[in-house]
């Protein structure tokens, strides 16, 4: 159905008028919350954001004085499957402060295409996979002519279905981008057999953590669950709908796929049986966030989507939802932001491989702050992403900060052997060190006993071949520090 994005339909005018009032809606929403949690800063001390009152206001003098909404649709023509690339075609172009609507599908849709793909004019575009035509040909950073493995141009080499870039005007290396998730819908189900539903796919795979640690046989083993979540909002939680082992997959170019090495293999359900009455009354509480948010980075020209970095990307963080705020530090031209990897539902670990992999649409608004105006302020030498919450702040650690640069040449292979959670809880400690030695001007020992009576770590995940800690400080912790 016509969500104000397309002008062959006969009623796109009413769509789009429907479509902007509702953002403009959730807009004002968004801005009543955020002055209301701005006024809230002096009964905590040290402010609730880290934007700073200067830090906005020159933020404001680089925008133009009428705000934009902008919406980018979810096609073969605006994704980018398995990679990241500063020298990718921006799809759009934005001026900081600017909303934009951006559509993300899940890299798992053809695990189950009659629930998650039929019926979808744009799901159906990427997935499109004849023995004539693939709708995205290129699958991860890899070889073009699959002279690797032989699985497929991209080689799987980088997974998710990123939608973009988005190129903001003004950015350039040593910004900062401010990124405001101003919202989060999951992608109804197009198929009329299940209206008002959205489904989700969860994969035990190789990659797993798990996977050498299984105790019943078969083993190994890989297995997929797709969960059935509710499109309307009505209910908040997920449920089970089935499971299957996986089989040897015949992809339309006549490749077999022994196990999940490649993304986008549609999966014919002859050559599988299908569990159902799993989980029973289990219910998943469902906390819609974005796997991969991330910027382009300057060390090469196409880098694998799996392993997250300093500009952010796969960092597979449930927290990055609506109402969060992620700060990432620019590396080109324009920032070139991507979305994708949308999640319906996420542990910390995402031990088993993958989340509940479930397409969604995020409303966003970014805004642009110049290398010019962080000297003193809370973003100044920011080199990594940053996650704010309306209560908490948190900084993302890795095996690597920057394995692009710290492992050489041969980065983005050896990350996936080298990683390991004590290397990524030290960097989630000397970030949370040097965050609260900057923003709060703690001493060095000030700042290590309270990082330990008063921080928080948690796995964030070990499967993305550069494994991640996150560190966790609640705001109200500075609330008697005074000015």
């Amino acid at each position: 159905m016509c969500a104000g994005d397309d002008t062959t339909c006969p009623h796109y005018e009413l769509h789009y008028r429907q479509f902007k009032e509702a953002l403009d809606q959730e807009r004002r929403s968004f801005m009543k919350s955020a002055f209301a949690a701005a006024g809230g800063a002096a009964a905590w001390g040290g402010g609730v954001s880290l934007v700073t009152p200067g830090m906005a206001r020159a933020a404001a003098a680089q925008m133009p004085a009428k705000r934009s909404y902008h919406h980018l649709p979810a096609t073969a023509d605006t994704v980018h499957w398995g990679y990241f690339s500063k020298k990718l075609k921006p799809q759009v172009e934005i001026d900081s402060g600017d909303f934009i609507t951006i559509e993300t599908l899940t890299h798992h849709a053809a695990d189950d295409l009659e629930r998650m793909v039929k019926g979808d004019p744009g799901a159906e575009s990427v997935y499109l996979w004849t023995k004539d035509k693939k709708g995205v040909n290129r699958r991860g950073a890899g070889p073009e002519d699959a002279s690797l493995f032989g699985r497929g141009a991209g080689e799987g080499l980088g997974v998710h279905i990123c939608t973009g870039p988005v190129f903001v005007r003004g950015a350039e290396p040593g910004d900062v981008l401010e990124v405001r998730i101003v919202d989060v819908a999951p992608r109804p189900c197009a198929n009329p057999k299940f209206s008002g539903k959205a489904f989700g796919s969860n994969a035990a795979a190789w990659w797993g953590f798990h996977y050498k640690d299984l105790i019943t046989e078969p083993k190994p083993r890989e297995v997929i669950t797709i969960y059935e979540v509710d499109a309307t909002g009505t209910r908040n939680w997920a449920q089970a709908v089935y499971n299957f082992q996986w089989t040897p997959q015949t992809d339309p170019f006549g490749v077999v796929h022994k196990t999940i090495d490649y993304p986008g293999v549609p999966v014919d359900h002859a050559t599988v049986k299908e569990n159902h009455g799993i989980l029973k009354g289990v219910r998943i509480p469902i906390r819609p966030h974005f796997g991969v948010i991330g910027l382009a980075p300057k060390e090469a020209d196409i880098v694998d989507s799996i392993p997250p970095s300093y500009t952010g990307g796969n960092i597979d963080n449930w927290r990055i939802g609506k109402g969060a705020t992620m700060y990432y530090p620019v590396a080109v031209e324009g920032a070139l932001l991507s979305a994708g990897d949308p999640h319906a539902s996420q542990g910390d670990s995402e031990m088993c491989g993958t989340a509940i992999e479930c397409s969604l649409t995020g409303t966003f608004q970014l805004i642009l702050h110049k290398k010019a105006d962080l000297a003193g302020t809370p973003l100044e030498q920011l080199d990594y992403p940053m996650l704010e919450t309306q209560n908490e702040w948190l900084v993302h650690g890795f095996s690597f900060a920057n394995y692009l640069t710290e492992l050489g040449p041969k980065a983005q292979s050896e990350i996936y052997s080298k990683s390991s959670v004590d290397l990524a809880l030290r960097d989630a400690f000397r970030k949370m060190r040097h965050f609260l030695m900057t923003t709060k001007k703690l001493t060095e020992d000030e700042a290590i006993s309270l990082i330990t009576v008063g921080c928080d770590f948690g796995i964030t995940q070990v499967v993305d071949g550069n494994w991640g800690v996150h560190a966790v400080i609640r705001k109200d912790i500075f609330a008697g520090v005074t000015a």
